[in-house]
């Protein structure tokens, strides 16, 4: 009886793989191995054979120091650090490799505050976090609601608005998402703009300035920057704000319209020679 020729078994699979070259088998075996892995882990019992390995490679590594005893913060100025430890899901103690960093970057950028996150770990023991928080703006008035908004016009949901009274108000549909290329504008005549006390967005087209609480500023749609410092030079030069006025119409190139008072018109001091000015009595 026969046997079967060993020799000629034992040197055809290492000609084989000489044949094909390692890197082509490779992918063979790794395919394999990652079907066993599917087929056990759509089992219960492979599930939990899985889960165990996953809680003693865990185990096995806190034992080995791995484990977070620093968690930095950078960007912090207004988010509580104890949300931020729960967004993290994570504190001194735990087993740094059962961090999900990814997970934790979305966690974080669904707090009121921030705008975007980067988490890192950092072996053998620390946790990094960067934030960039949203910077408040202004208040935006707007169907009958008053919010917080950042520079790129987004609200920022907060309950208490009470420490941000100071800030800009502006008012109308349309207004949050220009209020930052306004108040940009307003800035280049600061002493003019520190007495604007509320901007209000017109059809979404352009803006009126109220003044002084008292004086409307109606701003053209096309070249509000250029008439905005106009009306600074004139009332630096004739101080026309301070007159008894209700209405600086600018949205002309050429001309600035008054709307005053008739007992304030008798008073008047003459129009402006750098610019052409003219009154309207109400």
């Amino acid at each position: 009886m026969k046997g079967p020729p060993p020799r000629r078994l034992r040197r055809g699979l290492p000609a084989l793989v000489r044949r094909m070259g390692l890197w082509a088998v490779l992918p063979v075996l790794l395919v394999g191995v990652l079907y066993a892995a599917y087929q056990l882990s759509r089992s219960a019992l492979g599930e939990s054979a899985l889960q165990y390995a996953a809680d003693r490679m865990l185990d096995g590594s806190a034992r080995l120091g791995l484990v977070v005893t620093d968690i930095k913060v950078e960007g912090r100025e207004t988010t509580d650090r104890e949300t931020i430890l729960a967004a993290l899901g994570a504190r001194p103690g735990t087993p740094i490799l059962a961090t999900n960093p990814s997970q934790a970057k979305g966690q974080l950028e669904t707090l009121p505050w921030v705008r975007s996150a980067m988490v890192e770990r950092r072996l053998p023991d620390t946790l990094y976090v960067r934030l960039v928080e949203r910077k408040p703006l202004a208040l935006w008035q707007h169907g009958g609601k008053l919010e917080l908004i950042d520079q790129e016009g987004t609200v920022i949901p907060v309950t208490r608005l009470e420490r941000f009274a100071k800030l800009p108000l502006v008012v109308g549909e349309g207004a949050a998402n220009h209020a930052a290329e306004l108040l940009d504008m307003l800035a280049q005549e600061p002493d003019l703009a520190s007495r604007v006390s509320a901007a209000i967005r017109v059809g979404d087209r352009r803006w009126n300035l109220r003044i002084d609480n008292a004086i409307d500023v109606l701003l053209p749609a096309d070249t509000p920057a250029s008439a905005w410092t106009q009306l600074a030079r004139l009332e630096r030069s004739s101080s026309i704000l301070k007159r008894d006025v209700q209405t600086v119409d600018v949205r002309l190139p050429d001309r600035l319209v008054l709307r005053v008072n008739p007992e304030a018109q008798k008073d008047a001091p003459p129009p402006s020679k750098k610019g052409r000015l003219s009154a309207k009595n109400t």
